[in-house]
Parts: C-alpha cells; structure tokens; sequence
C-alpha cells in the first residue's frame, strides 16, 4: 500500500508541477491515439454501414472477419506492421519504422475492426422498417445515410470511445513498431512498462494515474455528448 501511495503522491506532484517530459509523453499519447481513432471513424462508420445495410455474396464472411479483428491481439499487429515497415520489407522505403506514424498505423489497425463491429450492431438495431419510410419520403442515399447516423448516434458514440480505449491503453503493439523512443515515440504506456522494467515503481505508477486519468477524462466528454438531451 505504501509504494501505491507514493505513486500517487507522484503523480499529482508530476501534474501540479507541469513536468516537462510528463506533459510531451501526454500530448504525444494524445496525438498518436486520437489520429488512430480518428482514421478508423473515417474508414469504419462507412465500412461499417455499407457491411449492415448493404446485400451480396461474401457479405457474411466480412462480417466475420470484422469480428475477429475486433480481438486481435496487439503483438500480431505490431509484429507484422514491423514486417511491411523493416528496412527490407515492402514499405521499408518509406522509413516509417520506430516513428509516431508507425504507431498511428498500428493502431489504426487495432481500432479499425472495433468502429466497424459496433457499426454493423448500431446499424442493425435500428428498426427496419425506418430505412423504408425515409426512401417512401424521398430521402437521397446520402440523405438516408445522414439520418440514420443521426438515429444510431448514441451506439456510434460508443464506437469511438470503445476504439479509443482500445488503443490509448495498448502497448504491445506501439512498442514494436515505435521503440519507445525518448522524446520521439515513448507514450505513456510505453513509459509505464519501462519504468516498471527498471523498478521504478513509483513513477510506474504516477504515469499508470495520469493514464487513467487521461482516459477517463476523453470518456467522460464523449459521454457527455452522448448523454446530451437525454433525461436523467
């Protein structure tokens, strides 16, 4: 209980004081994350709408395989995301390996399939019959599209946050591809994990808070947001 103590006792010394490195490690957690998530709404919302509304051959093992990825173990992706990215591998040319890019791809990757999984479910629990009375009233495809994102709002928002948790907290993957870089790739759960490695356990643990706590923080406005307009 004492060493918990500590690190928490660290950990609001590192955020009232403004810790340089604290704060670079934060925001470069923020930034690496936040651009996955982001990138697997621009591909899973439309990825996942096209998979729930749409018909035709193959659709079934799609759905499948979305639903596999939606587990995928980090180490896998970041194992094979280092393969195409190795200095010999396929885009080894673009020099991506052990850079904030690398680690956005990699958990672009992990994030993806989870935005598409719970986009096919939110799609799918919309009432049928609403997609014909929206055609009956002349809604356009981008129209109805439009306003059945707005009707399954609440479970979309609850898409990013599901994506977003699943990265913010990953680390087997950006360690791979990103190498845990001072002041270039080192996150804060690439941080954690090194400072435990080296018995720091007090600063392990600070960095733990500060996670959680960012975590938390980024949950509780998209909740917000959610919640918004709804009675208590």
């Amino acid at each position: 209980m004492e060493l918990i103590w500590q690190g928490l006792v660290e950990a609001v010394r590192l955020i009232a004081t403004g810790d340089p490195e604290i704060l670079q490690i934060a925001w470069l957690s923020v930034q690496i994350s936040g651009s996955a998530t982001l990138l697997s709404l621009l591909a899973g919302v439309p990825a996942g709408m096209a998979l729930a509304l749409a018909r035709f051959p193959g659709r079934s093992l799609c759905v499948a395989l979305v639903n596999t990825g939606m587990g995928l173990p980090p180490v896998v992706v970041g194992l094979f995301v280092s393969l195409f990215l190795w200095r010999s591998g396929p885009l080894g040319f673009l020099g991506f390996l052990y850079t904030p890019t690398a680690m956005v791809v990699a958990q672009f990757i992990i994030a993806a399939p989870i935005v598409t999984g719970l986009t096919i479910a939110a799609m799918q629990q919309l009432n049928p019959r609403l997609r014909l009375q929206l055609l009956a009233l002349g809604a356009s495809r981008w129209q109805l599209l439009w306003l059945l994102m707005r009707e399954a709002r609440l479970p979309l928002l609850a898409a990013v946050m599901a994506g977003f948790g699943g990265v913010i907290s990953e680390v087997g993957a950006s360690m791979m591809v990103g190498g845990n870089l001072q002041g270039q790739t080192r996150v804060l759960t690439t941080a954690t994990v090194l400072e435990t490695s080296k018995g720091n356990f007090d600063l392990a643990i600070a960095l733990s808070v500060i996670l959680l706590l960012l975590a938390f923080s980024v949950n509780y406005l998209l909740t917000c947001i959610q919640q918004r307009g709804r009675t208590p």
